[in-house]
């Protein structure tokens, strides 16, 4: 998130950020992406999941991410819902760098439960929530299958950024947005804020905006409706609520906006962004998160009470950068 702030809170920061920019990149604490290819069905949507998939590893790879996945072989005898399990067991549950956990595939929804359709077992979205609850690590769930969206329900919590290809259960047909967000995670067509990296929440614009132009192209009515939760609220929301990267509707009053933490995921890092360690990056993170709270109630307070916390803020988040530039010789 890049947020808007008065022009000498901007000039600090820009100068300070310079000047760290210059230091040595680190390399430790990698973020993981975890892909998981469900149960095809027909040959037609292997080769697409595959294919999918394909762009999310290309995009690991560039981005410095370990990349695991599950679903493409068959060289393991457990099933894919034992081996998801076990990866995700084997992953650090307290770590600065992000997990990202990639559903391609078909889904399901019986009225009660969704799930994700696997080669043997599914995967439900209460079990995955058991799995994940260990976890206090950033994390961002992607389910591209249809019947996605009860996932952000059971899945919603804080430091988590969930997106679903469909707004409810009931969308049960292919989804389409799992090959636009597939393509749009390191497309830098989709970088809105042309900061040289595209962002979770820019991704899934894009894939969004891409699917919308498809039905309206074939004069289809559309089957599926892309949802991003990441405020912890358990209630997503639509790319159309967004103008730019800001949400400018509110599914529930009082709920910081969707979209803010969504926007400081970046799978592939521009150059700068990489020269942050992940705990710095967090902790940068966390100051313009509270910047972007105390922007939303602004009405509510007077104006010099805002100003006041405003630059407490911004001070505190241009001394972090400050306090780690690389020392001189």
């Amino acid at each position: 998130m890049r947020v808007v702030l008065p022009a000498v809170f901007l000039a600090l920061f820009s100068a300070v950020a310079t000047v760290f920019a210059s230091g040595p990149t680190n390399q430790t604490d990698k973020a993981t992406v975890l892909l998981v290819v469900g149960a095809p069905g027909e040959e037609e949507y292997a080769k697409k999941f595959e294919k999918w998939a394909g762009l999310w590893e290309k995009a690991s790879r560039e981005g410095g991410a370990k990349y695991l996945s599950i679903g493409l072989s068959h060289t393991n005898e457990a099933t894919d819902l034992e081996q998801l399990k076990n990866t995700l067991a084997s992953e650090p549950k307290e770590s600065a760098s992000e997990l990202w956990l990639v559903l391609l595939g078909h889904g399901t929804f019986d009225g009660k439960e969704a799930k994700f359709n696997l080669r043997g077992p599914d995967l439900s979205a209460a079990v995955l929530a058991e799995w994940l609850q260990p976890f206090r690590r950033p994390l961002a769930l992607i389910n591209c299958a249809s019947s996605s969206g009860p996932f952000i329900n059971r899945l919603s919590a804080t430091n988590r950024v969930i997106v679903t290809a469909t707004r409810s259960g009931y969308e049960q047909n292919y989804a389409l947005f799992g090959q636009y967000i597939s393509e749009a995670i390191d497309d830098p067509q989709a970088d809105l804020d042309k900061d040289g990296q595209t962002s979770l929440l820019e991704a899934f614009l894009m894939a969004s905006r891409r699917v919308a132009e498809f039905y309206n192209t074939e004069g289809l009515l559309a089957t599926e409706h892309a949802l991003l939760e990441d405020n912890g609220d358990g209630l997503g929301t639509p790319a159309d609520w967004f103008s730019g990267i800001r949400a400018v509707r509110r599914a529930k009053e009082g709920a910081l906006a969707d979209g803010l933490r969504a926007h400081q995921l970046h799978l592939v890092p521009s150059d700068q962004e990489r020269k942050l360690s992940p705990e710095i990056r967090a902790k940068r993170d966390e100051l313009e998160l509270a910047i972007a709270r105390l922007r939303d109630t602004k009405s509510q307070i007077k104006e010099d009470d805002y100003y006041e916390r405003l630059e407490k803020l911004v001070v505190e988040l241009a001394t972090l950068y400050e306090e780690n530039a690389p020392k001189s010789k």
